[in-house]
């Protein structure tokens, strides 16, 4: 099997008794099989059994079929037979594996620029429909991969920027800003990123330096704003002035890092990790607001706690 000839895909990208503009394929040990053929359709139970099973590598599109793909799903995003919360679940579902395959990609460059629709897309949800958010942000994953991390702290930031009072076009760069604030990663040795127990204190020193990997990165590409290279150099630097790389302290920093810092440690405390219980959401504010308060920009902690109440109110 040609592995680029291929693109993997959700099964909740799939709408129930909806025909589909594409073959969809099923991967059995490395075989491909044809499991849905183009005008064919998928019933809800069939659809809610192989949820259980969907790893996010089973599923597959012809690349030849993509922009079918685009727009099926964007057909049914602005159709009135699905409600905010089916379009918030299919707009995440059919971005993660877009996400999957943006940090996958060797070129940097060509993964910033994929990336741009796909937050269009939220942005543009967000504007159609004011419940979008909440649908979204309750949504998000609890398990911890590198793609789905970056896309849930892309949708806090979103959400928390856009409490904020952000335009959309900074709610764009905004997006792009965290979904690329950990791009500096790539660089730092893969044990260190993967293991479990406390950091040797060089270690430590090379994690540390994924802020200045990422800038690196980031100024390769021409396209990519000042803001968007700050959130991801100064997204550890912290309110009280002892974050790092640079010490900077409270409106130094600028105010995509100090979102992306809020947004990041959020989903840490709140994501299920090998050396990690997960908090709930209202238990993770409240120990960011009483206890790690000296780190985060007051003001936008206060916002972030304010999206979080306004979703379990409803």
């Amino acid at each position: 099997m040609d592995s680029n000839a291929y693109f993997k895909i959700r099964i909740n990208s799939i709408i129930p008794e909806k025909p589909l503009t594409f073959d969809l394929y099923l991967k059995i040990n490395d075989q491909l099989i044809t499991y849905v053929r183009a005008g064919d359709r998928l019933e809800k139970e069939k659809i809610l059994a192989l949820q259980a099973r969907d790893s996010g590598s089973h599923f597959l599109v012809k690349e030849s079929d993509r922009k079918a793909f685009k727009t099926f799903v964007h057909e049914q995003m602005i159709s009135s037979d699905l409600n905010v919360r089916q379009k918030a679940q299919l707009l995440r579902d059919s971005s993660m594996t877009l996400v999957e395959e943006i940090f996958e990609h060797p070129d940097v460059n060509v993964a910033l620029d994929n990336s741009r629709p796909i937050i269009h897309q939220f942005v543009e949800f967000m504007d159609a429909e004011p419940e979008a958010m909440g649908h979204l942000i309750s949504l998000s994953g609890h398990d911890f991969y590198t793609f789905n991390h970056s896309l849930d702290v892309g949708i806090y930031s979103l959400g928390l920027a856009q409490a904020l009072g952000f335009t959309k076009q900074e709610l764009d760069e905004m997006g792009i800003a965290a979904l690329f604030h950990d791009i500096g990663k790539r660089q730092v040795n893969l044990d260190i990123l993967c293991k479990k127990g406390s950091l040797t204190d060089s270690e430590w020193a090379q994690m540390q330096k994924h802020p200045q990997f990422g800038l690196v990165i980031l100024n390769q590409n021409k396209n990519v704003s000042d803001a968007v290279k700050a959130a991801c150099f100064e997204h550890h630097e912290s309110w009280a002035g002892n974050g790092y790389p640079q010490n900077l302290t409270a409106a130094e920093i600028h105010p995509f890092a100090r979102i992306v810092a809020i947004t990041d440690t959020y989903d840490a405390m709140t994501t299920q990790r090998s050396y990690n219980v997960p908090m709930k959401p209202f238990e993770a504010v409240t120990m960011m607001k009483e206890k790690l308060a000296g780190r985060y920009d007051p003001e936008f902690l206060k916002a972030m706690h304010s999206v979080l109440f306004k979703l379990k109110a409803s």
